[in-house]
């Protein structure tokens, strides 16, 4: 009667707070999912969760099945975990490079989940390196590269993380604070701060400034999110940035957020590797723990 895909649709459920963002996460249309809950209902004699409640109120049935799905599916992990080192597949090298200033938000969770469960894995992020990290991927100087920015290589896979939004983060007293998105021709006389790299890897620039034809002012760059938030802030300037990257500033009405256009601009997060390791159990498992981690500590997000 019960199956692995109802415990982990529940656990979507619980974690999105709604059918379509839950639809997202297990890859079924909206319609699907409730034809799969419903049909469990029926199976089960009773309603699992209220409908039209935001987020999801379970019902004692729901939170018995909830709790089963606690217990269940990080065992049935581990299972799998312990059968790929059975058959001789716990080692390995993760070298790593990170081509998103923000990322570590999420990435270092990842990593210590990922350790503590593969510790035979050699991980890595080399610093220092004077070279492209996607060439350095297909020459096999690394494992896996975090980017937003895939580019056609011979034997690279890309695997989808997440889709987040850009926000525009400008000071709580700018003019453009009150409204609910900005026009590229608004940022033609302001500064632009951003990270140390080539616009043609921020999608300030790729998709909203460069197709309205419109340059800021002034550019100015920064190393570390804080200073980039510190100079908002202080009003000499704005800055795009993840929606996630912006929440702490957010929620302590350090700046305000901006939508980059009427539709907003969102982009996908992809982590990059070589397709002959694309089905190393330690590597699925790292993607795995990589989304899975994501969605737990970041907000805004969805599921790409």
């Amino acid at each position: 009667m019960l199956e692995l895909r109802h415990l982990r649709t529940l656990i979507a459920l619980r974690d999105a707070g709604s059918l379509v963002e839950a639809a997202e996460r297990v890859h079924l249309t909206q319609s699907a999912l409730s034809h799969q809950l419903k049909d469990l209902e029926e199976r089960l004699g009773s309603p699992l969760f209220l409908r039209k409640t935001r987020p999801v109120e379970f019902t004692r049935a729901g939170l018995r099945l909830l709790k089963l799905a606690e217990q269940i599916l990080p065992q049935v992990r581990m299972a799998e975990r312990d059968l790929a080192r059975l058959a001789g597949n716990e080692h390995g090298r993760l070298h790593m490079a990170i081509e998103c200033h923000s990322c570590f938000q999420w990435l270092m969770p990842t990593i210590d989940h990922f350790r503590d469960h593969w510790p035979e894995v050699e991980i890595d992020i080399p610093g220092g390196h004077h070279f492209d990290p996607l060439p350095a991927l297909a020459r096999e100087q690394l494992d896996l590269v975090i980017t937003a920015d895939p580019q056609p290589l011979n034997g690279v896979y890309y695997e989808p993380l997440f889709r987040y939004e850009g926000l525009l983060a400008v000071a709580r007293q700018h003019p453009l604070a009150k409204r609910s998105f900005v026009e590229p021709q608004q940022l033609a006389d302001e500064t632009l701060i951003t990270y140390p790299v080539e616009h043609s890897m921020l999608d300030v620039f790729t998709q909203f400034l460069e197709p309205a034809g419109v340059m800021p002012r002034e550019i100015r760059t920064a190393e570390l999110t804080i200073m980039m938030m510190q100079l908002v802030a202080s009003g000499r300037g704005v800055c795009s940035l993840p929606n996630w990257a912006m929440t702490e500033y957010l929620e302590r009405d350090y700046v305000k957020a901006v939508a980059l256009g009427e539709e907003g601009v969102w982009s996908t997060l992809f982590a990059a590797i070589r397709e002959d390791q694309r089905d190393a159990p330690w590597m699925v498992d790292f993607l795995r723990t990589a989304r899975e981690t994501s969605f737990a500590v970041l907000e805004g997000i969805k599921p790409a």
